[in-house]
């Protein structure tokens, strides 16, 4: 596999990101923005928590890069921001390239193994005539 040759600043921009993504009210604050967006009461109301807990996870959010606000008269809606999940799956597909190649190999050893395999008489073990025991 090749180093991934991520710089310092895309480096915290990832970490930015996994941090974000690792608590599950987050995550289901970026599902709901997927759908278009919305402001924080909006967003605060399928929680059972404070409005002032839920701009709390917001702010987490914004610092990652993955929503946005913008001002519309008294509302301030919050939209998703796509580019730091792009970033995250693309760090995350060369993983998946790298097992993919795994067992690409793995299959092409089994494959090979079944093919040179010799196959067994039977599927009973032999049984020694000196003891009467079945061999191993």
């Amino acid at each position: 596999m090749q180093p991934l040759g991520y710089g310092n600043l895309t480096a915290a921009r990832l970490d930015a990101t996994f941090a974000a993504l690792a608590d599950p009210t987050r995550r289901a604050i970026l599902a709901r923005l997927a759908t278009g967006e919305a402001s924080v009461r909006e967003l605060a109301e399928p929680f059972t928590m404070s409005q002032a807990a839920i701009s709390k996870h917001l702010k987490v959010l914004e610092r990652a890069g993955l929503i946005s606000h913008a001002r519309d008269a008294q509302r301030r809606p919050r939209k998703l921001e796509a580019a730091p999940l792009a970033e995250a799956n693309e760090w995350l597909e060369r993983y998946r390239q790298f097992w993919e190649d795994t067992y690409g190999r793995l299959d092409l050893l089994l494959d090979e193994m079944q093919r040179t395999a010799k196959p067994r008489a039977s599927g009973r073990r032999a049984t020694s005539k000196k003891t009467g025991r079945r061999e191993r």
